[in-house]
């Protein structure tokens, strides 16, 4: 009986001990995996910095072209703001290099900048201070200096991709030795195994999906605004999607010349990465053409024609809005295509109103878009939003409707940022914190101009 008791004893202090190991094991394992997705996700923000700084570059390239083809001060800005965030982009990647200890790749990365500070001295700055000299010669100087810098991009580039491909294979192998781990404790532990397999089969499915949508989003950018004079602007982003924090709304301002400013709002159909991969290819294309045609309605309706030769799927469609602002007079002329969510508040009586559909929508059928105009005075505040406001469902699958997101933006507070941070909230509140569309939200607040009667 003594003998039993004490066997009892030593087997279940064994059994205690040997959980215990195999508890501490699994959180161990766990964080080293979680370590090394960090460092692979690194690796792959360092390559989307890398190609941004590859863009820049050739901004800053096209801004000296066209300060030289047309004087127009409003490309030494550009050329300005490409080359500062061109430094920013480049701190980034050698910082992300020499946290990985990729000694080799660092030293071309400083041999990259240095030449590009040398064509900025001997190439792009005597010809901002004297823009009299032929374009041609100014693209045999800069030959010999791009050659070297793509050639330099292009050893950093592979650095890049081999590492983050050695972190993946690594990651891979922890999980595949965490497998083998899980099935021992599974004839020790038996019920105890399964729940650990349960967990890390959820651990697996969850480190697939974000370095899925990593990769896939090293085709996109995040959305952004800049800022543009004589306006407040804020914004907002809800996703529907919890992993991800991605989907198919998108939103952009854009500052063109003579004091212009494009407003963009769209939102692709479908929700997710695969939405998500199309709004990179919105917001620049419908840059590229507002660059070349001031109205909203020939943007649209040539935006219309390259979406249907561009993307071969025909169940796609997208709602945008574009508008263009003139920050000094206050003057919006836009176009809707089949986007219901554009509101104007006034300041004067407070009143919130809502921006008329000018055509159907994107994708559907080719057709020429009209568009309309209206008069923005002081403080008045121009409410861009996608679908994600006006369908905000409460928890009994209310919808909020457009009344209810008027009644919303009325009330809301004057400052831009806070007036998109707090449709967001109310948004969030309505639905349980469980939005059940992407909401994106624009909000621009005209500072200057007229004054109210």
């Amino acid at each position: 009986m003594t003998e039993r008791a004490a066997g009892t004893v030593v087997f279940t202090i064994f059994l205690v001990l040997t959980l215990g190991i195999a508890v501490q094991g699994a959180f161990q394992t766990r964080a080293s995996i979680a370590d090394t997705f960090d460092r692979e996700a690194e690796m792959q923000r360092a390559q989307i910095d890398l190609q941004e700084m590859l863009r820049l570059q050739i901004d800053e390239e096209n801004s000296l072209r066209g300060y030289i083809l047309t004087q127009d001060p409003f490309y030494v800005q550009q050329y300005a703001t490409a080359t500062s965030a061109w430094g920013g982009k480049e701190l980034a990647v050698r910082a992300a290099l020499a946290d990985q200890r990729l000694d080799v790749a660092l030293q071309r990365l400083r041999e990259y900048a240095a030449v590009q500070q040398r064509w900025r001295t001997q190439i792009a700055q005597p010809l901002l201070e004297h823009p009299s000299r032929d374009i041609v010669a100014l693209a045999k100087a800069s030959k010999g200096f791009i050659d070297y810098q793509e050639a330099t991009a292009d050893a950093v580039r592979f650095a890049l991709v081999n590492e983050s491909a050695r972190l993946a294979r690594s990651t891979q192998d922890q999980i595949n030795g965490t497998s083998y781990v899980r099935a021992f404790w599974l004839l020790i532990f038996g019920l105890l195994a399964i729940l650990f397999n349960a967990y890390g089969s959820r651990l697996s499915r969850e480190l697939h999906e974000e370095r899925m949508v990593t990769e896939v989003l090293q085709q996109a950018f995040r959305s952004t605004h800049a800022p543009i004079p004589n306006c407040d602007v804020g914004s907002a982003y809800l996703s529907a999607t919890s992993r991800a924090r991605v989907g198919g709304d998108v939103y952009d301002v854009f500052p063109l010349s003579e004091g212009q400013a494009l407003l963009l709002v769209a939102d692709v159909s479908g929700k997710g990465v695969d939405a998500a991969v199309l709004t990179a290819f919105v917001r620049f294309t419908v840059r590229s053409i507002a660059l070349r045609h001031a109205d909203p309605g020939m943007i649209l309706t040539e935006f219309n024609e390259t979406f249907a030769k561009t993307i071969d799927n025909p169940s796609l469609f997208i709602t945008m809005f574009v508008g263009i602002l003139n920050c000094s007079s206050g003057s919006l002329r836009y176009a809707s295509a089949g986007h219901d969510s554009a509101y104007v508040r006034r300041h004067a009586n407070g009143t919130v109103e809502a921006l008329p559909v000018t055509g159907p929508l994107l994708g559907v059928i080719e057709t020429d878009y009209r568009s309309e105009a209206t008069q923005l005075t002081r403080d008045d505040v121009i409410v861009l939003a996608t679908d994600g406001l006006t369908e905000a469902r409460s928890r009994s699958g209310e919808l909020l409707g457009e009344k209810g997101a008027r009644e919303w933006i009325a009330a809301g507070p004057a400052r831009a940022q806070d007036l998109a941070d707090d449709l967001v909230g109310r948004v969030r509140r309505r639905s349980g914190n469980r939005p059940s569309d992407d909401l994106a939200l624009l909000v621009v607040r005209l500072l200057g101009g007229a004054n109210h009667a």
